[in-house]
């Protein structure tokens, strides 16, 4: 039985990535909507760590801004990856030691439960995970003696022509006896063209100490790909949306153009949902059974009920309530609570408001800070006016009120419930419930005026 809740993780993550020609630490570029230093931090918590600890290094503040729920060690100057585990050495103690890397974002959680149960089944002090590749050139090739454990790891610049011919290499990712690991740390030198601490040599002194190490092989190599560039980022991010939609298509969602819909890691989509072509489900957003999502539509850290059927929108940071109907061609900016049965119509933007049940707003209107009740209708080209140049105010339209075309709504307002709003008025004033308010000039019909002012055409 698995015991992997009493394990540190020790992941890297202070390398500048030059390669990336980026301004960002190479670590916090996206992978299907997460930092991949998210990816490896979330992979280790979900395969049982107890504690997780990065070590930062270039750009570290903007590294620790990004990650919640872990512990930081400083790694000031880069000089290889067994002087990066130093930095790490006052967390570790006698449990066991997971070493990951902030730049490999398509680990996942069951390889390093596998590579856990390997390393306590066949009683090792160290165990470094491994893979076959076709071209390994590059990779440090893994040595194993007679009986199938791992006798030294041999770098390409270091490795003969028969070891060349080896197509298992090390990922760089170990599971380490925690003791000894921080033993070994006390011996590494850096007596090398580099100057660098180098953590396979924690390997050798392993086997110099006649101390057992271990090799776990994954068969899917693609898992412990290192991101450097931005090809491979981009190889990466191919790899986790293919893996995401697949994940989501096994559980009862239907995804009726996976080439065109684009999933982040973090959205979580109940069975029964249909997303059309050209989607993009991005951030936190959760989607409950049987809405309908597209097509071309964007939701991004919303919770989407159940029935809902967005169309040709976007919806940001909002909550939208069970059979609500948005869209075609409507912009819900953030921090909007749409209630159920409603409807936002074409070329409805909104932002910041709450609207209630059975309200309809159906075409070309803006409600901004705005509180609208139940069963309230919204005109065509109703404009909630809630700026004064200085500061925003709040509207609020009570149940079942209704308001007619091209109506402005000046706030500070309350419009009272069961209120009319007479097409083409601007409401300055509070209106009382179940009132009738009309705020426009009459109109007056200037007889021969076309005429007087010589406007008139004559017919051909």
């Amino acid at each position: 039985m698995n015991n992997t809740s009493y394990m540190l993780a020790i992941i890297l993550a202070a390398g500048e990535g030059k390669r990336m020609y980026s301004k960002k630490p190479k670590v916090l570029h996206e992978v299907c909507g997460k930092a991949m230093v998210e990816h490896v931090v979330d992979c280790a918590k979900e395969a049982g760590a107890s504690d997780t600890v990065v070590v930062v290094g270039h750009g570290a503040k903007e590294v620790q801004d990004t990650i919640k729920g872990v512990k930081f060690a400083l790694q000031k100057q880069q000089k290889g990856t067994g002087h990066a585990v130093m930095q790490a050495a006052q967390f570790i103690t006698d449990r066991d030691v997971l070493v990951l890397y902030g730049d490999t974002p398509l680990l996942t959680p069951q390889t390093i439960n596998k590579l856990y149960k390997a390393h306590k089944q066949g009683g090792y002090n160290a165990t470094v995970l491994t893979a076959d590749f076709e071209n390994p050139y590059s990779y440090g090739r893994i040595i194993r003696d007679n009986n199938g454990k791992v006798a030294a790891i041999v770098e390409e610049r270091d490795a003969n022509s028969e070891q060349k011919q080896i197509k298992e290499v090390n990922s760089g990712i170990y599971l380490f006896d925690g003791s000894m690991l921080k033993e070994a740390l006390k011996e590494l030198k850096n007596d090398n063209d580099q100057g660098e601490y180098y953590l396979t040599d924690v390997i050798k002194i392993f086997n110099d100490k006649n101390l057992s190490v271990g090799a776990y092989k994954i068969e899917n190599s693609g898992e412990i790909m290192g991101v450097n560039n931005r090809l491979q980022l981009s190889q990466a991010a191919s790899i986790m949306k293919k893996r995401i939609i697949e994940g989501h298509l096994l559980n009862g969602v239907t995804i009726t153009d996976v080439g065109n819909t684009y999933i982040d890691a973090g959205v979580k989509i109940e069975r029964d949902v249909t997303i059309l072509p050209g989607c993009l489900v991005k951030g936190t957003s959760y989607i409950e059974e049987d809405a309908v999502i597209g097509p071309h539509s964007t939701i991004s850290d919303s919770h989407i009920g159940a029935g809902v059927h967005v169309e040709n929108s976007v919806v940001l940071e909002s909550r939208i309530g069970e059979g609500t109907t948005v869209g075609p061609f409507a912009y819900l900016r953030p921090g909007n609570v749409i209630g159920k049965h409603a409807k936002i119509g074409d070329f409805v933007e909104m932002k910041n408001s709450n609207f209630g049940d059975h309200s309809k707003a159906s075409h070309l209107t803006y409600v901004g800070d705005g509180d609208v009740g139940n069963g309230v209708n919204l005109g065509c080209g109703v404009v909630f006016v809630n700026y004064d140049g200085k500061e925003k105010h709040r509207t609020k339209v009570m149940d079942n009120s209704f308001i007619g075309c091209n109506v402005n709504l000046v706030a500070p307002l309350v419009v009272g419930k069961n209120s009319y709003i007479a097409a083409g008025t601007t409401v300055t004033k509070d209106v009382p419930e179940a009132n009738l308010a009309v705020g426009r000039i009459r109109q007056e019909n200037k007889e021969g005026w076309v005429k007087r002012k010589g406007l008139l055409k004559e017919e051909e």
